[in-house]
């Protein structure tokens, strides 16, 4: 499970003194990759509007989906037409897929049609982002929304923008997978922004995520957080400590099931000693609707963020058009 390799990457321990040669190589290929690509020894395909990436240089939950939302709602609101591209991880589709609503999960992915449930714009999971990201200009959009595609060097980028979380930061600042870097921690200097979601440091842009209302899975009941007082808590999502902790920050008694990220929950997994509510994420909520069990809530969450990032994101973007 990822939470447990964390404890590993957290630290300079047996473990990553063992595999040090192998990040070592990682980290080296890591970067002989980018500048393959820096150099025109790959092809990078450059569109004709501008392309924001927002991934991580780490692995591991770091709230990058209620950013993206809340990056596309700002753009929208300064009268672009965003669309938001992402693989869809775990989905088993292989073409490019206009994600809906009512899509399954585990067709198009868990964070794509969470995506289309509240994005500003058409969502579009694909495998090959270039072409998903063609797909989106083609359906009206100006400007594109990288999800996840810091390390997709084949689709130019106007703007780099890394989420970073706050309390694990670099770990043990090694690559995997000895640590959890996907590229050498100087990738993380070298982005246009950077969001830390809980304490930033100088040069990062502080982010919360924030959310006191429980919404029944399947179902339109809505209530208090703080008003469900004891509950069994589930997250299959890359950190998830943070969320148990944000519920207990709203008083709740919490029995914690942590869940391997993306996981594809059953019946079973949901079958606990006491019958108190069962509180999720609603990115495992999407994936649970399907088993119809009753006592099912999830929180949704919003990220919050000073509204200077926003205009100077929308700024960095006219230059980028400027110099085009």
């Amino acid at each position: 499970m990822l939470s447990d390799l964390w404890r590993h990457w957290a630290v300079h321990g047996p473990w990553s003194r063992i595999v040090w040669p192998a990040s070592t190589l990682y980290c080296a290929l890591a970067v002989v990759r980018q500048r393959l690509y820096k150099a025109g020894l790959r092809s990078v395909h450059v569109l004709p509007v501008p392309v924001i990436v927002v991934g991580n240089v780490t692995v591991g939950g770091t709230g990058k989906t209620p950013f993206v939302l809340w990056l596309c709602a700002r753009l929208a609101a300064a009268g672009l037409r965003p669309g938001i591209v992402l693989r869809g991880y775990k989905g088993h589709n292989r073409g490019v897929l206009r994600v809906g609503a009512d899509h399954d999960p585990a067709w198009a992915g868990d964070e794509a049609v969470l995506l289309a449930r509240h994005a500003m714009g058409p969502v579009i999971a694909s495998r090959d982002r270039v072409a998903g990201a063609r797909a989106l200009i083609a359906a009206g959009c100006d400007v594109i929304v990288a999800d996840d595609g810091l390390q997709h060097y084949r689709l130019g980028r106007h703007v780099e923008i890394g989420i970073l979380d706050g309390v694990r930061r670099f770990g043990n600042g090694q690559c995997l997978p000895g640590g959890p870097l996907r590229e050498p921690r100087s990738r993380w200097e070298r982005l246009d922004f950077r969001v830390t979601q809980g304490d930033a440091a100088p040069g990062e842009w502080s982010m919360r995520l924030a959310g006191d209302r429980a919404y029944a899975v399947g179902g339109h009941a809505e209530r208090a957080l703080a008003d469900l007082r004891r509950v069994h808590a589930v997250a299959g999502i890359g950190h998830p400590e943070r969320f148990f902790q944000s519920l207990e920050k709203q008083g709740l008694e919490v029995v914690s099931h942590p869940f391997p990220d993306h996981h594809r929950y059953t019946a079973k997994d949901l079958r606990f000693a006491t019958d108190d509510p069962v509180v999720m994420t609603e990115k495992d909520a999407v994936k649970c609707e399907r088993l119809g069990r009753p006592g099912l809530w999830y929180v949704p969450v919003q990220a919050v963020v000073d509204e200077e990032l926003s205009r100077r994101i929308l700024t960095h973007l006219g230059r980028c058009a400027g110099s085009a």
